[in-house]
C-alpha cells in the first residue's frame, strides 16, 4: 500500500506516494541530493532565479545518467567479448 510521505526540495515541499519502503528510501535520498545540488548552485551563482538553478541540477544529473549508460553499455559489450573469448578458448583446449 501506498504511503504519502513529505519532501522539501528547494525550500518547497512535495507529497509523494512511495509503494514501499525501498522506494520511499529512494525518493528520500534523491530529494537530500538535489537539494545538495541545488545548495552548490546557489552559493557558486548568487542571485540567479530557482528555476535557473534547478535547470542547471536537471542538466547536471541528465548528463550524469547519460555518462552511466554509456559506461553500462561499454561494460556489457566488453563482458559479452569476454565471454565469446572464454567460450573459444575452452572450446579449443581439447585441439
Amino acid at each position: 500500500m501506498d504511503q504519502k510521505i513529505k519532501i522539501r526540495i528547494a525550500g518547497k515541499e512535495y507529497l509523494m506516494n512511495a509503494p514501499t519502503a525501498e522506494i520511499e528510501e529512494l525518493i528520500r535520498l534523491a530529494a537530500a541530493k538535489v537539494n545538495k545540488e541545488v545548495s552548490a548552485y546557489v552559493a557558486k551563482y548568487p542571485g540567479k532565479e530557482m528555476v535557473d538553478i534547478l535547470s542547471f541540477v536537471a542538466l547536471n544529473e541528465a548528463i550524469g545518467g547519460i555518462s552511466r549508460e554509456r559506461k553500462l553499455t561499454d561494460a556489457e559489450s566488453e563482458a559479452a567479448a569476454l565471454a565469446r573469448e572464454t567460450e573459444n578458448y575452452i572450446e579449443n583446449i581439447g585441439n
